[in-house]
């Protein structure tokens, strides 16, 4: 192994612009191109590592505006004090308040050095965290945006074709349009699939969420972040009166957030883990061990327009998982993206599954990618 104590990183700072093939929609945001950073870590050796984000103002108050504004003070710090895994996990622990300001932020910056830590040692990111190496089958589920009726059903039928059996659903808050949704789940075989809502806090009130939801009179097993006001006892309220489970996703973004779910609704709460939000991989390992302790299921998710880079980084997490893990999302690939920056495309397939074995990336350094910026990214003006 190469010793890369003392081998001095660089760090640059990216956009990354990519358009999608079909625009998305739901409650919080439409969009047809990636909002994403990516970026680059490089030592002195010749190695170089590459880490993406996406900041969301809906999710973690990020913007690409705010991704700069942490990364551009704290840069030449960290190349002066992070050589390994050790010194980063201290230069963590140093600055865990601007970490949990900055989630989105900092898992940039961690990526890309988990990945070229790794490739310097000749081994991947889950030999160089000490994890499990990665193995087996990943299934994925099919993610229906806010569409008009047409383009909701010939999607749905698409990953029918494929054979999906697991499905997530952005609702509108326009009832007439959600029925739409859920005739064209009963007129083919519903009982043969497996359903959850996700509304983006569309309700301010608890009884207008549970109303509605009622009346939507579909059997989902869960619903994600319903109510505006993300308050974890108002969560558990409406679960309680529709009888179903609770997805935390804007609602518990870091380790320091599971105090609030002490006492509260137990047996309720799904936690939907995405590494760019909780902060990269070493802080959702985190969260997913405070879940696992808690007897709590999660959902290693995904934000809209990611790469492969955070495909890859979340199977880390995922395969971490496998036994609190219910649902995983993401790996859309080139199948929304216009182009992929990383060789190969990481995508799911038939049913959903993404196997490792046709890939052979886990037996690779690092994230095991190539990675070619080509023209989609434009560098970071400070």
């Amino acid at each position: 192994m190469k010793d890369i104590i003392r081998t001095k990183i660089h760090l640059s700072l990216r956009m990354l612009t990519i358009p999608f093939k079909v625009s998305f929609k739901h409650a919080s945001a439409e969009r047809s191109v990636t909002e994403s950073v990516l970026v680059e870590a490089k030592t002195s050796g010749g190695e170089v590592g590459y880490g993406e984000s996406c900041p969301r103002s809906y999710v973690t108050g990020e913007t690409l505006s705010t991704v700069h504004e942490f990364f551009n003070p704290f840069q030449k710090d960290i190349e002066e004090k992070v050589s390994d895994v050790d010194t980063m996990k201290e230069w963590i622990s140093q600055h865990q308040e601007s970490i949990e300001k900055n989630p989105a932020a900092w898992c940039a910056i961690e990526l890309a050095l988990l990945d070229v830590f790794a490739k310097a040692e000749q081994v991947s990111v889950e030999q160089l965290l000490g994890l499990p190496p990665i193995t087996g089958d990943f299934i994925y589920t099919a993610i229906l945006g806010d569409s008009i009726d047409e383009v909701f059903n010939q999607q749905f039928l698409q990953y029918r074709s494929m054979e999906f059996t697991d499905f997530k659903i952005k609702l509108s808050g326009n009832l007439e349009r959600d029925q739409s949704k859920i005739a064209v789940l009963n007129n083919n075989n519903n009982d043969k699939l497996r359903v959850r809502f996700d509304a983006n806090n569309l309700w301010q009130d608890i009884d207008e969420a549970a109303d509605y939801l009622k009346r939507l009179d579909y059997p989902f097993f869960a619903i994600e972040e319903p109510l505006a006001s993300k308050e974890i006892p108002d969560l558990s309220k409406l679960a309680e009166q529709i009888k179903s489970k609770s997805i935390l996703d804007e609602s518990l973004i870091s380790a320091s957030q599971f105090v609030r779910l002490e006492g509260i609704g137990p047996g309720r709460w799904i936690i939907n883990v995405r590494i760019s939000k909780m902060g990269g991989i070493l802080r959702s390992l985190e969260i997913v061990n405070l879940a696992r302790q808690r007897n709590i299921p999660v959902i290693i998710g995904a934000q809209v327009g990611e790469t492969s880079l955070l495909t890859r980084a979340a199977l880390t997490v995922a395969n971490a998982s496998r036994d609190v893990l219910i649902a995983q999302e993401g790996a859309f690939g080139t199948l929304l993206l216009k182009e992929d920056i990383c060789h190969p495309s990481l995508m799911f397939g038939k049913g959903g599954k993404l196997g490792v074995k046709e890939h052979k990336f886990h037996q690779l350094s690092g994230f095991g990618l190539e990675v070619d910026s080509g023209s989609f990214i434009e560098e970071s003006k400070s």
